[in-house]
């Protein structure tokens, strides 16, 4: 219910018990069946109100819903934004700056903040400008995405050669409202195609790191794959008991994204204390054969994670269940010390017990038995070691 149509009858509400009160203090109107009739209209009105309160408050916490989900939105974009690997500018129709990432203030050595309503064509060198504005006006004509090479030049800095990407936004009635430019700086795009085509590749060292603690949810998106740089990072589902379902572990240089599963829900938590991933997007992969070949090694070496989960699943006993996991745990994350093999991740019995298919009560219960016959033993952090010999 909208607010002027509550505030209509609040007024029409007041306005009939003002009446009402005024028939009581008449005495040509006063009768014994007067007061019962008062009572009953004033329990419909109030009836009547309370209904609008509700809807009231019920529109209220739509729009709070409405408004947590536009800002979590905004957050996602602004995070996407910030992430792309290159000099990333919204400008407006006539090229002045609206919003540049923290790439495009390091090309143009400008703090981010600064950048806002700076002219696109200050940071062009004099002998190009001309050529800019014109190849600018070109666009705004037929709006298409372009692509110009031009020199840039940055505050109190050497010049350089770009590839630009400009393409054009609309509205929703249609109308160009912004333009968004992506700038590559030549000489580094050619060295990143080097980098790529060699043998000693590794896609770790060359993106930028995101850093989650133990127990945080990563963000998950079909276009984007994440890379473990370090660390451990449980993949897991809800099956249709609302319980948890271990589906994955990744490792250093193993990948996970939305887009690699089929199931529909699909989350990546977090495992080890600290963990850094690095973000590449499936269009590099596409682009890129060296990238594309160290991707392919990591996902064989998923497949291969996947049937042995698969099989310790399927075995029949929950001891041999905790046993092989345990084991597969010791071939991912172990390492070896004086004690035996750590496994240098702490997992909680829950873990433990949605891993294996059972209960916490019945891990607890079984780890037990395992200590008391000597084949695990845990260190000060509460993390598991396997004897020499575990599984024998």
């Amino acid at each position: 219910m909208e607010v002027d149509i509550f505030a209509q009858q609040l007024q029409a509400f007041q306005q009939r018990l003002a009446e009402l009160y005024q028939a009581v203090g008449d005495p040509r109107q006063q009768s014994t069946n007067l007061l019962p009739a008062v009572y009953k209209e004033l329990g419909v009105a109030s009836e009547q109100l309370q209904v609008a309160v509700e809807e009231l408050l019920q529109k209220k916490e739509e729009l709070a819903a409405t408004q947590s989900q536009l800002e979590a939105e905004i957050q996602h974009h602004n995070e996407l934004f910030e992430s792309m690997l290159y000099a990333y500018l919204v400008t407006d129709t006539d090229g002045n700056i609206l919003e540049a990432n923290r790439i495009a203030a390091i090309f143009f050595n400008v703090p981010q903040q600064f950048l806002v309503d700076k002219p696109l064509t200050l940071f062009i060198v004099q002998p190009e400008l001309q050529g800019f504005e014109s190849k600018l006006q070109q666009l705004l004509q037929r709006e298409s995405v372009q692509e110009w090479q031009v020199r840039l030049q940055p505050h109190q800095g050497d010049s350089f050669k770009a590839i630009i990407t400009v393409a054009p936004v609309h509205d929703n009635q249609g109308k160009l409202v912004t333009l968004r430019w992506v700038v590559r700086e030549i000489s580094k795009l050619k060295q990143t195609l080097k980098v790529l085509e060699s043998n000693d590749y590794d896609p770790k060292h060359n993106y930028p790191k995101y850093s989650y603690a133990k127990g945080e949810t990563i963000h998950l998106e079909q276009q984007i794959i994440w890379l473990v740089s370090r660390g451990l990072v449980k993949l897991s589902t809800i099956n249709e008991n609302g319980e948890e379902m271990l589906v994955g572990l990744a490792g250093t240089s193993m990948s996970f994204s939305s887009g690699m599963t089929a199931l529909n829900n699909y989350q990546a938590t977090a495992l080890s204390e600290e963990v850094e991933l690095v973000r590449i997007a499936w269009t590099e992969i596409d682009v890129y054969p060296r990238l594309k070949q160290n991707f392919l090694a990591q996902i064989n070496r998923r497949l291969k994670q996947t049937e042995l989960l698969l099989a310790i699943s399927g075995k029949q006993q929950v001891k041999e269940r905790l046993q092989h996991f345990l084991l597969f745990l010791k071939q991912e994350i172990g390492q070896s010390v004086a004690e035996g093999t750590l496994l240098n991740v702490r997992f909680t019995h829950q873990e433990l017990a949605n891993a294996c298919r059972t209960t916490r009560v019945t891990i607890t219960r079984e780890l037990g038995k395992l200590q008391q016959q000597g084949k695990i033993a845990f260190d000060s952090k509460h993390c598991i070691i396997l004897r020499d010999g575990f599984g024998e």
